[in-house]
């Protein structure tokens, strides 16, 4: 016992205080002076206890003047202990905690079992929920890609002869997606996902109008940007949707089928508005996503809120105007104003892209692959159209071979899981460590430039052209291998600010994938298509060290990263402070655990924080 400890027999005579004086507290004179509404100052719920300084009630039960303080310090005394806050709230149905309190007996949380809890949802209901949100951001995903297919209709009917200023469509669009993923992913956090969902679906949908009767090429480009903002909220954030409705041990497998749809946008919108343009012109290229876009926002509307925190405030809201008191609360009510908030959301990803090492390193390497994979979408024209003479709908075709790399990515999961977990485990966390995940990366970081190579020095006539479209399997599985684990790296090394490293991600991404492109024509037109291709796995292959480092040293790397190291400490901090509260709660009720009926709710607490060996000794 720390020297500070008050003895047990104060701290038991405090206690046969409250409990006789129960009586006297619900007598109506000492309802008038114990105030529930009163002011309180103090809620650190870790402050200990101090019990020698507590109220005496008299033969009244008034409050005996120097010998505790006045009304305001038992307030305070009392709220800080969570045993004594319990009692005084349970056993006299007045709460001596405030408004301005935390008192854990009016706390909002979810129960054992409870059903409003999203992880709780009957199976069925969570499968479908997870194949909704997979099938919009598929939707999102494949009009980033199908307009490629619209390029040629495009130029004809606006007579433009550039080949690089259409492209400026998927520019735009990227732009769009990384402006929109750091504004609507914080706003998630902050509003709830489903208001952000349904708000951001209809604009897209919308927005792909305009595109759809567009006269000018300008007006194709401003929509793009614009609904792309709208619909990077189904990029940003339904990972943070997935998460919130899955238990842990099924998260990777709900990802690997969730990632089914965002994984192979790409390809199915380029196979997809082939065809369409092929035989009904590439006004409907954008026509068919609208009748997409219409079908997800119905989904969404059928998907109820799944992130916790927004449940809980609701809950604590409504339980507050169903009882008229505003003693209901949960952990989650908002503490901070909204705009301070959303400043340090938005600055943080930019901030933490320029900082820490862990960022900068894998934002410049899944951003050069992502914007290689994106000039693939227009080079598969140009060598399949323009080498071997290709018609639109066959073109869509050659990018099967991405599509199944990335399928087998997926179906793999659980072979890839067990190598996962067949590392050393972490004795820390009692799970393998983060760098556990990069393993998976190095083996697709080679994957990548090899299938670039491949495809590089086979995609002419002379060779069959099954051989190229083979050479997308390496190349698309590496890509979705490289984009999942990484990710799932940066997860599990910043915690808490997991989505501020994802969205710094994104944004660097978007901005590459978009930009990268616009040398797809001209690199090709110059170098040819086999140096072109040659170049990319080349700088691919001098990416390639990068995964391999953070393999071996990625421990040393994150212990040297201040963020990091301020979150183990917050960790640790919080740890301590959650042993000391329980300690103190255990205390309490084992020296009072034979004190009879007055003591069930000291008794209470015993039953939800288990007795440690040691103190049971």
């Amino acid at each position: 016992m720390a020297p500070n400890q008050p003895s047990i027999l104060t701290e038991k005579e405090a206690l046969t205080t409250r409990l006789s004086t129960n009586e006297t507290l619900d007598s109506p004179t000492t309802s008038n002076k114990i105030d529930s509404s009163h002011p309180s100052t103090d809620t650190d719920s870790d402050s200990e206890c101090s019990l020698e300084q507590e109220p005496v009630y008299n033969e009244d039960g008034e409050i005996q003047e120097g010998v505790g303080g006045d009304l305001q310090a038992l307030s305070q005394q009392v709220s800080r202990n969570p045993v004594l806050s319990r009692l005084a709230t349970n056993r006299t149905g007045i709460s001596i905690a405030t408004n301005g309190t935390s008192d854990p007996g009016f706390e909002i949380d979810f129960e054992e079992n409870d059903t409003s809890d999203p992880r709780n949802w009957p199976f069925w209901y969570r499968a479908t929920v997870i194949f909704f949100i997979s099938y919009s951001t598929l939707t999102v995903v494949m009009y980033s890609t199908s307009y490629t297919s619209a390029i040629p209709g495009i130029k004809s009917s606006f007579g433009i002869k550039s080949d690089t200023v259409p492209v400026l469509g998927i520019t735009t669009y990227m732009i769009g997606l990384a402006l929109g993923s750091i504004i609507l992913a914080p706003m998630s956090e902050m509003m709830g996902r489903r208001p952000i969902y349904l708000v951001a679906m209809a604009m897209f949908g919308l927005l792909i109008i305009p595109c759809a009767l567009a006269q000018n090429l300008e007006t194709i480009l401003i929509a793009r940007f614009f609904g792309a903002i709208a619909g990077s909220a189904m990029i940003g954030n339904s990972p943070g949707t997935v998460n919130d409705i899955v238990q842990e041990e099924h998260r990777a497998l709900a990802f690997s089928i969730w990632s089914l749809g965002p994984m192979n946008g790409p390809v199915v919108g380029p196979l997809v508005g082939g065809f369409v343009f092929q035989y009904l012109g590439w006004r409907w290229t954008s026509w068919i996503i609208a009748i997409s876009s219409a079908v997800a926002f119905v989904m969404i509307c059928l998907i109820k809120e799944t992130y916790a925190p927004a449940i809980l405030r609701k809950k604590a809201k409504e339980r507050r105007k169903e009882m008229d008191d505003e003693r209901w609360w949960s952990r989650y009510d908002d503490k901070v104003a909204f705009w301070p908030l959303l400043k340090v959301n938005l600055s943080r990803p930019f901030v933490m892209a320029v900082t820490e090492p862990i960022c900068i390193f894998w934002n410049i390497y899944i951003a050069l692959l992502y914007s290689v994979l994106y000039l693939c979408f227009v080079a598969y024209p140009i060598v399949f159209g323009g080498e071997r003479g290709w018609r639109s709908g066959s073109i869509g075709l050659s990018y099967i071979g991405i599509g199944v790399g990335s399928v087998i990515v997926i179906a793999c999961e659980p072979l890839i899981r067990k190598m996962i977990d067949n590392h050393k485990i972490d004795p820390a966390t009692g799970k393998p460590p983060p760098e556990s995940m990069v393993s998976i990366v190095c083996i697709a970081a080679l994957c990548v430039p090899t299938g670039e190579l491949i495809f590089a020095w086979t995609c002419t006539p002379n060779v069959h052209w099954i051989v190229p479209i083979l050479a997308g399997i390496p190349f698309g599985a590496g890509n979705c291998a490289v984009f999942i684990y990484s990710s799932s790296y940066l997860v599990h090394s910043y915690g808490i600010y997991a989505a501020s490293a994802l969205a710094g991600n994104a944004v660097l991404r978007s901005a590459m994938g978009g930009t990268l492109p616009l040398a797809g024509p001209k690199l090709y037109q110059t170098l040819g298509p086999h140096w072109a291709g040659t170049l990319l796995a080349l700088i691919e292959f001098a990416m390639v060290p990068i995964p391999f480092i953070f393999y071996r040293y990625g421990h040393k790397i994150r212990m040297k990263s201040a963020l990091i190291s301020s979150m183990q400490e917050d960790k640790e901090r919080l740890d301590a402070k959650k042993r000391k509260a329980d300690e103190r709660a255990v205390r309490h009720a084992l020296r009072s655990g034979n004190w009879g009926q007055k003591d069930k709710a000291v008794e209470g607490v015993v039953s939800e924080k288990p007795v440690g060996k040691e103190l049971e000794a």
